[in-house]
């Protein structure tokens, strides 16, 4: 277990019966309340200084109300020091009106995340969407790219399209772990990495596994690659939870990192799992 405070990068909260969420239908394990006080209980042994809170793919409607919601939980919880809130980038121009709304509610809004997982391939590269996409450097923000291995080729063109954008690569772009495929995975992430705008996200990375039996030696093919390519100065450490729970508890995800982190510097280890993301997501100082 790291032997300092780390920074989360990547939290959900909910509560399926305040904000309709289509995509818990039928799951038992998540549709139910995880909110602040679940969050301190499955950490609880861990020092977490501070958190971003990621969108959590409400119904449309609800999407402009999440941030105000999640404004309120700051107040019980002031670790809370960033959200990343859902807009819809492929609206193009007609996104500002929408953005501007968003950054009206203060400091704690640090970026946006347009999910495309779900989308076809060349989805993110419609014009309107690529200048949605610009859009966000005009008003510091950032962008999380929350997308799947067989996105990887079509998302690398939208952040050459994009160079003033900050991007950062949510669940290590999802490959397909669980059975074994790294190509064209590796080859594409390596091109990824090649561009200045772009970090990675250490997040995500047992779902995409055996959710049931996988192993750390599973794991550190693509989370080996990911250091190696992004070096320790882009990289950074997510939990993921509660979705993570499908396949991890919080604290045997931490100590996975730990284990495949083991071999780095002290000081690259704090990075990962600190600095990088106090640095991307301007989260103020503890």
């Amino acid at each position: 277990m790291p032997d300092f405070p780390i920074i989360d990068a990547h939290v959900h909260l909910w509560d399926p019966q305040h904000f309709r969420m289509s995509w818990l239908d039928n799951n038992e394990l998540l549709n139910k309340r995880y909110s602040v006080e679940e969050y301190r209980e499955h950490t609880k042994n861990i020092n977490v200084e501070a958190m971003v809170y990621l969108e959590v793919g409400l119904a449309p409607h609800y999407a402009i109300l999440e941030p105000r919601w999640v404004l309120e939980r700051a107040k019980e919880d002031p670790r809370i020091q960033g959200i990343v809130a859902a807009a819809p980038l492929e609206y193009g121009e007609q996104v500002r009106a929408y953005l501007k709304e968003l950054v009206s509610f203060g400091p704690l809004i640090k970026g946006i995340r347009r999910i495309t997982q779900g989308d076809p391939p060349p989805f993110c590269l419609q014009p309107s969407f690529i200048k949605g996409t610009q859009i966000l450097s005009e008003l510091g923000l950032t962008c999380d790219l929350c997308i799947n291995h067989t996105q990887l080729a079509n998302t690398i063109e939208l952040v050459r399209q994009c160079p003033k954008t900050q991007f950062i690569v949510d669940h290590i772009a999802k490959p397909n772990i669980k059975e074994h495929v790294l190509e064209p995975w590796r080859k594409e992430m390596k091109e990824m990495a090649a561009l200045p705008n772009v970090i990675c996200k250490l997040s995500g990375v047992p779902t995409e596994a055996d959710r049931a039996n996988w192993t750390e030696a599973d794991l550190k093919p693509y989370v080996s690659h990911v250091l190696e390519v992004f070096g320790e100065d882009r990289v950074v450490f997510g939990g993921d939870w509660p979705v993570a729970l499908l396949a991890t508890t919080y604290e045997r995800w931490v100590k996975t990192v730990d284990a495949l982190t083991a071999h780095l510097s002290p000081a690259a280890r704090k990075k990962i799992f600190a600095e990088n993301a106090r640095r991307f997501y301007r989260l103020q100082k503890a």
